[in-house]
């Protein structure tokens, strides 16, 4: 006789239950879950009360929110990708998540047809698109600029986690500053830094001008401060 799985109740009450019980929903869906899906699964749940354990998922970095053609979707982390993430702030891991989704091919859709040159650079994404994407998603909870995503994603780049290429730009290409264009996608390290490589200092620009009492200095570096809590 096959066993009948009876669907435990969640108590509404407990933040950490409704949490749990969309966690184990994103399991159930591997590909995904849309809202309406939680609300099938949790129809007595408060539209705040959803908000609220989303967001608490996405910044702990446990679930990803990604985009389809019926609207948004979120999905379990990825252990990989979300250990790379370890240490960075929201706005990095935001931007981090949907540089790693262009890379999917999850976000634009771009004629990868054409030539080699333009297969290679389907899995790139533009400074611009990445705030556009961001600023019409809305998760953001302060209004990112430009100077603000370019920023984020130079932080990504010094820690590793992002690579930058140039490649040539019609004049008035949205993006574009004198006929070139900066584009940028997620990268997995090819193997495990060794030696002083692995300390802050090994990789740090701005080493050169870091001192104790002076603007950059080792008793604030919040990579320091990671490295020997690590």
């Amino acid at each position: 006789m096959t066993d009948v799985k009876v669907k435990k109740e969640v108590n509404l009450t407990d933040p950490a239950e409704i949490e749990n019980r969309i966690k184990e929903l994103c399991q159930q869906f591997p590909h995904g879950i849309t809202d309406q899906v939680i609300q099938n699964d949790l129809p007595h749940l408060e539209p705040q009360q959803r908000a609220m354990a989303l967001n608490k998922l996405l910044s702990l970095g446990q679930l990803d929110l990604l985009r389809n053609s019926s609207g948004l979707l979120y999905r379990m982390k990825d252990t990989q990708t979300s250990g790379k993430m370890k240490g960075s702030d929201n706005q990095e891991k935001l931007v981090y998540q949907v540089i790693e989704d262009a890379g999917n091919k999850g976000i634009w859709s771009r004629d990868s047809k054409q030539s080699p040159m333009v297969q290679r650079n389907s899995s790139f994404a533009t400074s611009h698109e990445v705030w556009k994407y961001i600023s019409e998603l809305g998760i953001s909870k302060v209004d990112l600029s430009m100077d603000d995503i370019e920023t984020i994603l130079n932080t990504l780049i010094y820690d590793g986690k992002v690579e930058m290429t140039v490649i040539a730009a019609k004049e008035g290409t949205v993006g574009s500053v004198d006929g070139q264009m900066k584009l940028y996608r997620g990268v997995n390290a090819i193997i495990h830094a060794t030696g002083l490589v692995k300390t802050p200092c090994g990789l740090c620009p701005v080493f050169d001008d870091c001192h104790e009492g002076g603007e950059i200095s080792p008793s604030n570096c919040i990579y320091m401060s990671e490295w020997l809590d690590f």
